[in-house]
């Protein structure tokens, strides 16, 4: 069974996959991981970003995240070709990764899984949502950055209502990890 999990920067995306994980010995493939890797030097994703945004987003020819993270979300088009670019090369990783699998149950932990088309593998799709004011705390504290930044991020994404249209099932986030009902998730996933 293949799970794909969604939802905006700051919900907890990455927590919940890892305790889904454990309760239902699943393997985690993780888009951001996947494109951090993809985004070394030498790699042809890296050279595309390097030739959509120019050299001033190298560090020691490493791409600076915090810099193309400002670019993106306070730049519409540039985060339109770059998350082009993701879903070419970063898609048919995740969907290699998949195939090469030898777990029963795989986890997507997956930002723009809907966008990507991502969701197209999955048996079953789950997006985490939070309130607006607890994204911006998780993610000045996550990625030790103003709220202002933070704030510029989330309207940058879709609204929760895009969430409640496409997933199977909707988790609200809101406070601790542990209010969270994992035996009606492993219930509903169960059943599918």
């Amino acid at each position: 069974m293949i799970i794909g999990i969604t939802g905006n920067s700051g919900v907890g995306k990455t927590e919940f996959s890892k305790i889904l994980a454990k309760k239902l010995e699943a393997e985690i493939i993780d888009a951001d991981s996947v494109v951090k890797k993809m985004s070394n030097k030498g790699n042809e994703y890296y050279n595309k970003i390097v030739e959509l945004f120019g050299t001033e987003i190298l560090k020691n020819d490493t791409l600076n995240r915090k810099k193309i993270a400002e670019i993106i979300f306070s730049n519409e088009a540039k985060r339109k070709s770059l998350n082009k670019l993701t879903y070419k090369y970063v898609v048919e990783e995740i969907k290699k990764e998949v195939s090469q699998s030898n777990k029963k149950n795989i986890i997507i932990d997956a930002p723009l899984l809907f966008e990507s088309k991502l969701d197209k593998i999955c048996n079953y799709t789950i997006a985490i949502l939070a309130e607006k004011n607890e994204k911006i705390q998780r993610i000045c504290k996550r990625d030790n950055i103003d709220e202002n930044i933070a704030n510029l991020r989330i309207k940058a994404q879709p609204e929760d209502e895009f969430y409640k249209k496409h997933a199977n099932y909707i988790i609200e986030n809101n406070y601790s990890i542990d209010e969270i009902n994992w035996e009606e998730i492993c219930t509903k996933i169960g059943k599918n």
